[in-house]
């Protein structure tokens, strides 16, 4: 706390209290007048202010003791002054009714509530200057019977106040006097310890030796300080009962929090009146707040208990039976939270006898991959104190590498344990704040690896790939100084600290593994997976080391036949391109080797490329045994693999490459392992031409054979999306979405020498790529193939999503970048409902850029889709059955895709519902009752989007198409209702609340915290808020080409916010009968220890869209406010914040009648009603049921705990999009 504004905030309003006026202005221009006058006593602290006070006060007690009142009343924000009069004639409860009479601010701020830092500063000067009160008091004030007895009287009136302001500044204000008057009692109770040694020793001595005036005056001295103590206690116990028991379980989350803070000081400092079951059980049903503030603030104090070792004998019986509260809240929906909690754990582990079982560890290791890196460092200190502890516990190691390599051993067994492989880069960097050390040793680690099984010591076969992986994750976060994709909100500017530590640790890794990477890679050349990973290294190292000595040149050499022999040896594609962005990286023009590297790869490809072109007759003419189509499909993919890194246009393998695909279709008589290496060696060889073309100037010829090769490529993909293989037919996919869109109008209208190259998609090839969709996306999938698997089913599963998530959205990215035309969308959007467990995030994400490209257009697309769907509808289905019910679903779920401004949205739902009224009556003048006409139902899903002055242009719209004499067709009718009430039916409460007048009164004593008419930035795609769709949109990523997959790496973080905020006085918290129930045998049976439900976060579910419950909690700054929510954030309309307020019963409060045109009367009497509460439930608050009966809002089990997912994040989407 900064000195200067200590006396700013208090010496300055204790001085010049008396110059308030009575009618005042706002308390914040009171105290910036005071600021402004600050110069006198600019230079004093808390304690000079206090001295100067103690003066005063030793002057007349009275005015000392009414100006400190007043004190404590402008603190809290109230423009009123307690004047002499009503000082000497009237109790603390007339005074406080006077008070909140006068308490009629603007605004429902008060100072401890206010945001900016000066406020900040005055709480913190506001507790010192108490804390020095005390302090200054302790051997003379504290003891008069009058100062401070009347000061706790006035808090604890005022902490009961009905005024939240008043509640909360006297409760923060009582509760560290109570901290200070605690401290006061400890150093009593040390003075009477030590005064009564000195009397015992004295009295000891013989009767010629003893000194009877001495014992009389430590005698004098014991009782005087008993006395003290008695009355300490007396205050103490005063403001226990009077103000803790009460605000602890206040309806504010703020004040239960200060109320917990301070109880957790009173343990700590005076354990020997504290610490007992009598004060702890309020900590442990604390455990269980609702607000997170308050669970944050309970472990916290927790923790500082558990650090004192003397301490852990009398919390035995505490964490018995809190144990298991403890061990839920690692998954904590407030990640401070789960944060505190296993922190919290570590110390039980550390500091009781009995520790932690290892069921009961079990609950936090898995945290170790969870996406929030504070979580997961948490949780990687207490894995790494099991470590250390498990080592410990074997015969001590005689050097520090035995130590290290056992500790290795058993971090990779945990690590094995733990399956969640793939994930290894998440565990080491949680380890790498508490074992940084031991990560970085990589003689260790490279020594386990080099060593053989049989020596006793060595891995076997999967400790070693688990140690390979950890390894090169390590490898990677110190050469690159970040965490993990998904671990770091943003990213982060390394320091010059640590930039030079990163450089070190680049040294480090390059100068060991220089050497010893040849040596592994011949080891572990036949495992796949582990050879894949050991390629990762050179990536990291520092290159221009191979050429700083000569003796180093060799171990290039060596990796270089290495790389080679590798990729002679592997044909899967993991591999082969780890050896390709390995050779490409050695291979830069900025390496004075590069060309040594270049000349071995190039040696590589021609043996390859002749291996190929000498089956290649063979193969065209069908002639080529097994031997020889397997040769060539191995070099074939072997080829492709380097062409997605390196240009190999010079090797001319398109022409070879179309051949061999034009025969195999042509034949039907199709290899996939030939066709698609052969697909990705063409479209390479296309995407790398491209590329050449744009960095130069080409002539007609190069650009006339280029357009060509696309086109030619383009109609056998096409030719590809009938074969029945489906390797062949996905990837053939996959490479018209890139093709279509590179080669697009968009992407080459920028470059003139591309523009020639443009290729627009055929009619034919349109219907093709949409009727892919059809058949091989949007259908379930086939468990006929899947049934003969017993193990790897849902793998199997999961891949084959993931690869229709990539079909479908390099489909969407044609229809966004304008390939095609925006109503071909409709084939996507029709699925939107049946396919949202697995598309949905994609579909939703093209509707909102379509809404951007052209609003009115996407509109009448969303109508398109829903009349392909009702006119596909079999006869007897129209009107109603189950697949009727299907497309009003679909419709509900399109409704709400519009957003929530109103304003912005009423041209496209006009053309939405003009479009749909035209197909609905379509042949009305023909026939009797139209065919369509029961779509009119479908359409009113939209109608409670429309205003007021729409729904009236619609209805004359609607009776213009119905002729003069409009038929009472009950389709008809619905419709015609839901442009009157905004809805097809009644709705209930939360829906109905979304189609009130725009210029409806907003409900008093809520505010938003967004801006009207905004969105929040919870209810938008991350990537949205920075994007927009304008005529040149930048290429996005490819569908096929990328070679990396940032998904399977990125954890996936689901963040909803608790629900419910407590606003004023009521119980949040309910408290046993008595403190009996926190015995032995009553806590077991009367203190039931609720479960996870009411602090862990509730996960939206992967597959379901999440629904909004209508029921809103309170979250404003009153009691009982229970306000009807939306069904969707959408449902708000611009301008207006529209809430049901439900009916509830006002206090008594004696407020003059406003007169009919008093509008500024009124709003005072509603500002009036939004700082006072209505104490409805005093009957409720005598009893104190069980706390059993404690139920949270959140009664889930879902957590904030999130494992990194191999499928939807975000980032991924990102990647799908962008």
């Amino acid at each position: 706390m900064e000195v200067q504004h200590s006396d700013e905030s208090s010496h300055d309003s204790l001085e010049e209290i008396e110059d308030i006026s009575d009618s005042g202005s706002d308390f914040e221009v009171q105290l910036k007048d005071m600021k402004r006058r600050k110069q006198t006593t600019a230079l004093l602290g808390p304690r000079a202010v206090v001295d100067e006070w103690l003066d005063s006060y030793k002057q007349d007690r009275d005015a000392g003791l009414l100006e400190l009142i007043n004190f404590v009343v402008q603190c809290c924000g109230c423009k009123g002054v307690v004047s002499r009069e009503m000082f000497d004639g009237m109790q603390n409860a007339e005074i406080i009714s006077t008070l909140t009479k006068e308490f009629n601010e603007d605004s429902v701020n008060y100072p401890l509530c206010s945001p900016g830092p000066q406020w900040r500063k005055f709480r913190a000067s506001v507790c010192e200057f108490v804390q020095v009160l005390v302090r200054s008091c302790q051997n003379s004030f504290l003891y008069d019977e009058y100062l401070f007895s009347a000061l706790l009287a006035l808090l604890t009136g005022l902490s009961d106040s009905q005024v939240r302001a008043f509640r909360h500044t006297s409760t923060l204000i009582a509760m560290k006097l109570m901290t200070g008057i605690v401290e006061v009692a400890v150093m009593v109770f040390a003075q009477i310890k030590t005064t009564q040694r000195r009397y015992d020793a004295e009295r000891s001595k013989s009767a010629e030796h003893r000194a009877s005036e001495r014992l009389e005056e430590l005698q004098a001295t014991i009782s005087e300080l008993r006395e003290h103590q008695e009355e300490l206690s007396s205050m103490m116990n005063a403001t226990f009962r009077g103000v803790f028991v009460h605000r602890y379980r206040d309806r504010v989350a703020e004040i239960r929090a200060v109320c917990i803070e301070e109880m957790g000081v009173w343990l700590r400092e005076n354990p020997g009146d504290f610490l007992n079951d009598g004060y702890l059980k309020y900590l442990g049903w604390t455990l269980h707040d609702k607000q997170g503030s308050v669970r944050l603030q309970c472990v916290r104090a927790l923790q500082g208990l558990y650090k004192e070792k003397d301490l852990i004998g009398r919390l035995e019986l505490f964490t018995s039976r809190f144990k298991e509260r403890m061990l839920c809240m690692v998954l904590d929906k407030d990640p401070d939270v789960a944060v505190e909690a296993v922190q919290l754990l570590l110390l039980l582990q550390q500091r009781t006898e009995e520790g932690l079982s290892e069921e009961e560890c079990s609950h936090v290791y898995p945290l170790v991959f969870a996406s929030r890196r504070g979580l997961a460092s948490a949780a990687g200190a207490f894995l790494y104190h099991k470590l250390c502890s498990a080592m410990s516990s074997e015969p001590q190691e005689t050097d520090m590498g035995s130590r290290r390599a056992a500790f290795f051993n058993l971090l990779v067994s945990f690590y094995i344990q733990s399956e969640f492989h793939e994930h290894g880069a998440y565990l080491v960097d949680s380890l790498w704040g508490v074992a940084g050390a031991e990560l970085r040793d990589w003689d260790t680690m490279t020594s386990l690896l080099v060593q053989e099984a049989d020596q006793g010591r060595g891995l076997v076969d999967e400790e070693e790939g688990a140690l390979i992986e950890l390894m090169m994750c390590a490898v990677r976060q110190a050469a690159e100084g970040y965490p993990p994709v998904g671990r770091a909100q943003a990213k982060k500017i390394l320091s010059m600290k640590d930039k030079k530590t990163q450089a070190q640790d680049k040294r480090r890794i390059t100068t060991h593994f220089i050497t010893l990477l040849p040596q592994l890679l011949a080891k572990y050349s036949a495992d796949v997976e582990k050879v894949t990973c050991l390629l990762k290294a050179p990536l990291h190292f520092d290159l221009e080391t191979y050429s700083s000595t000569g003796r180093l040149e060799k171990y290039l050499d060596l990796l270089l036949a290495q790389v080679c022999g590798i990729v002679e040896k592997h044909t899967e594609s993991g591999v082969l391109e780890a050896c390709a962005r390995v050779t490409c990286a050695l291979s830069q023009d900025k390496y004075t080797f590069s060309g040594r590297a270049d000349l071995v790869v190039s040696q590589l490809l021609d043996s390859l490329t002749d291996r190929f072109s000498s089956h290649l007759n063979e193969l065209l003419q069908g002639t080529a045994d097994e031997d020889e189509v397997y040769s060539a499909a191995t070099a074939l993919t072997r080829i492709a693999a380097f062409s997605s890194a390196k240009d190999l246009t010079s090797w001319k393998l398109f022409e070879p490459c179309f051949q061999l695909l034009k025969s195999g279709v042509e034949s039907r008589d199709i290899d996939k392992e030939l066709m698609v290496p052969a697909l990705k060696c063409a479209a390479f060889h296309v995407l790398w031409e491209k590329v050449r073309v744009a960095n130069s100037t080409p002539t007609k010829a190069e650009v006339k054979r280029l357009k060509k090769e696309v086109r030619s490529f383009c109609v056998v993909c096409q030719s590809c999306l009938s074969v029945g293989q489906p390797e062949i037919r996905d990837q053939a996919f996959e490479l018209l979405c890139d093709m279509l869109l590179l080669f697009g109008v968009s992407s080459v209208r920028s470059q003139p020498t591309l523009q020639p190259l443009a290729h627009p998609p055929s009619d034919s090839l349109r219907f093709d790529m949409a009727a892919f969709l059809l058949d091989y996306v949007f259908t379930e999938p086939d468990d006929d193939q899947l049934s003969g698997e017993a193990e790897g089913v849902e793998e199997v599963k999961m891949a084959t999503l993931q690869r229709r998530r990539n079909q479908l959205a390099g489909y969407c990215k044609l229809v966004i970048y304008g390939i095609l035309d925006l109503s071909t969308a409709t084939d996507v959007f029709k699925y939107y409902s049946k396919f949202y467990k697995d598309y949905g995030d994609i579909i939703k994400e093209t509707l909102s850029k379509t809404k951007m490209i052209s609003p009115v257009q996407s509109a009448k697309t969303v109508c398109l889709s829903l009349q392909q769907l009702f006119s596909a509808l079999a006869p007897e289905c129209v009107g109603g059955g189950q697949e009727f019910g299907e497309i009003r679903e679909l419709a509900k779920r399109l409704a709400m895709s519009f957003g929530i401004d109103l304003h912005r949205i009423r041209k496209p739902l006009v053309s939405l519902h003009m479009d749909g009224i035209r197909f609905a009556l379509r042949e009305a003048a023909e026939v009797e009752q139209p065919p369509n006409l029961p779509f009119l139902e479908i359409l009113s899903e939209f109608s409670f989007k429309l205003l007021r002055q729409d729904r009236a242009q619609l209805s004359a719209f609607l009776s213009a198409e119905c002729g003069s004499a409009a038929p009472s067709w009950p389709a008809l009718r619905m419709y015609q209702r839901s442009l009157q009430s905004g809805s097809s039916k009644p709705r209930e409460d939360g829906e109905r609340s979304a189609t009130l007048s725009p210029h409806s009164t907003p409900a008093a004593k809520r505010r938003r915290t967004t801006p009207q008419g905004s969105v929040s930035s919870a209810s938008r795609g991350p990537w949205l808020d920075s994007s927009s769709i304008h005529s040149n949109v930048a290429t996005p990523g490819l569908t096929s080409t990328v070679q990396r997959q940032p998904s399977k790496h990125l954890p996936v973080t689901h963040n909803t916010q608790a629900s419910t905020t407590g606003s004023d006085k009521g119980s949040i918290i309910s408290e046993p009968e008595s403190v009996d129930d926190f015995s032995e045998g009553g806590i077991h049976n009367n203190l039931a220890t609720p479960g996870l439900t009411s602090t862990v976060q509730r996960q939206p579910s992967k597959h379901l869209p999440v629904t909004h419950n209508t029921q809103a909690s309170t979250t404003g700054s009153d009691k009982g406010s229970i306000i009807s929510e939306p069904e969707s954030d959408d449902d708000f309309s611009e301008g207006s914040l529209q809430r049901k307020v439900e009916p509830r019963r006002r206090s008594k409060l004696p407020i003059a009648q406003a007169s009919p045109s008093g509008h500024c009367d009124l709003e005072s009497h509603l500002t009036m009603l939004s700082l006072i509460e209505e104490d409805e439930d005093d009957e409720g608050e005598e009893e104190e049921p069980e706390i059993e009966d404690f139920e949270s809002d959140d009664s889930d089990h879902h957590t904030d705990f999130t494992l990194p997912s191999t499928r939807r994040s975000t980032s991924y989407l990102e990647e799908l999009f962008q």
